[in-house]
């Protein structure tokens, strides 16, 4: 099920959740965005971390970070023994390691005791991610997935406006998540984020369907809350040498009879990082693209286009929440992944019993988004193997 927590940070906690760290250390992109994110409404203190495979590394990083080198371990499993036996020890830990260290480092956490932040995908196999799962729910613990787009307002605010029924019946989705940065080989050279992305050993079976593809589907998913039923997929591998897909084709067939298309590709010349998604109903369209973010292009049938504004009018109470600059004064990247942040340290605060959940909540990505984004990879891979033939989704 998914996890369900509230949506901004106005009554702010009388305390700061101590908050770990793994991975994330000197020369990490996404860590340092994590960082952020926690620090940006204070409801965070960065107190602990096994900030990377490398010990020597690890504890400079924590140095770095200003993290006592009592708390600067040199791997996460003696990260989360030790801090579960400290009466100060970490609320929650934050796993930001390349995808093969996932599954380990939050079935550790989770078994001390200590409720997970964690980087999509959740693990690199559906039957970890499984795994991950129950142990959540019979730990009784907290795990959300970082898929950040949903924290993006206008995000919030399509939700809102599709489950309202200001499209009406939904009958197609259209979802890109382009870049160019991978169309030289890149890895060869030793580019860190490029090299773990294409070894199957440290990202698993896929490649831009994992990175991207992920969260395009968990995309479509949360604004429309459609259940996918099948995909008929054709992954390519365009650069020579490599062992992982880097551009992929998708038809998609939802429950009750929508249907939908992607395009991922980190082999597209010219574009940044193109995430748009575009929904269309039997009364009407809302299309959003993540590089201009503040911005919903809502379209009532039969009527003039109409552009809805972050912080502006029209924006509805969901989005309102998870805003935190006046219209025209841009949030973005940071910002998305911050809302998950505050909207997890709210939901672990009220397991702690340390505060009560807001009626009007945002559903959170949990361990339920982590399995279907492991079954989204699996029966994409299935089926272009197999020639693009259709493959169920469902169980």
């Amino acid at each position: 099920m998914s996890i369900k927590g509230t949506d901004n940070t106005s009554a702010a906690s009388s305390r700061r959740l101590r908050l770990g760290m793994v991975g994330g250390g000197r020369g990490a992109f996404i860590g340092s965005v994590h960082r952020m994110a926690a620090r940006l409404d204070d409801r965070y203190e960065l107190v602990a971390g096994a900030l990377s495979s490398s010990a020597e590394i690890a504890l400079s990083s924590a140095s770095d970070l200003g993290i006592s080198p009592d708390r600067a371990y040199a791997d996460f499993r003696t990260m989360a023994t030790e801090e579960a036996r400290r009466s100060d020890g970490i609320d929650v830990v934050s796993i930001v390691t390349p995808n093969k260290l996932h599954f380990e480092a939050c079935k550790v956490f989770l078994e001390a005791g200590i409720h997970v932040i964690c980087d999509k995908p959740m693990t690199s196999s559906l039957e970890e991610a499984l795994a991950l799962h129950r142990l959540a729910q019979d730990r009784n613990l907290v795990l959300v997935l970082t898929q950040n787009n949903t924290g993006y307002p206008m995000v919030r605010q399509a939700r809102a406006m599709v489950r309202d029924g200001r499209i009406g019946k939904v009958r197609h989705i259209q979802v890109n998540y382009i870049q160019d940065w991978l169309t030289t080989p890149i890895e060869q050279s030793g580019h860190k984020q490029a090299s773990w992305r294409m070894d199957p050993a440290a990202a698993g079976k896929g490649g831009v369907i994992a990175d991207l593809g992920v969260h395009a589907f968990n995309l479509a998913s949360f604004i429309t809350n459609l259940e996918l039923e099948q995909v008929c997929a054709d992954l390519r591998t365009f650069v020579e040498g490599r062992a992982l897909d880097d551009n992929a084709n998708v038809l998609l067939r939802y429950t009750g009879g929508a249907t939908g298309t992607m395009w991922v590709s980190q082999v597209a010349p010219g574009h940044n990082n193109s995430l748009s998604i575009g929904i269309y109903g039997d009364a009407g369209s809302i299309q959003w693209n993540g590089e201009q973010n503040d911005y919903l292009l809502y379209t009532s049938y039969g009527c003039p286009p109409q552009i809805i504004t972050r912080g502006g009018p029209g924006a509805e109470a969901v989005a309102a929440r998870a805003t935190r600059m006046p219209a025209g004064h841009p949030e973005g990247y940071i910002e998305g992944f911050a809302n998950l942040y505050s909207n997890a340290a709210d939901l672990i605060q009220a397991h702690a019993g340390e505060r009560d959940l807001d009626a009007s909540s945002a559903e959170l990505p949990g361990t339920k988004e982590g399995v279907d984004g492991l079954r989204f990879i699996d029966a994409c891979i299935e089926s272009s193997r197999d020639g693009a033939s259709w493959k169920s989704m469902l169980i």
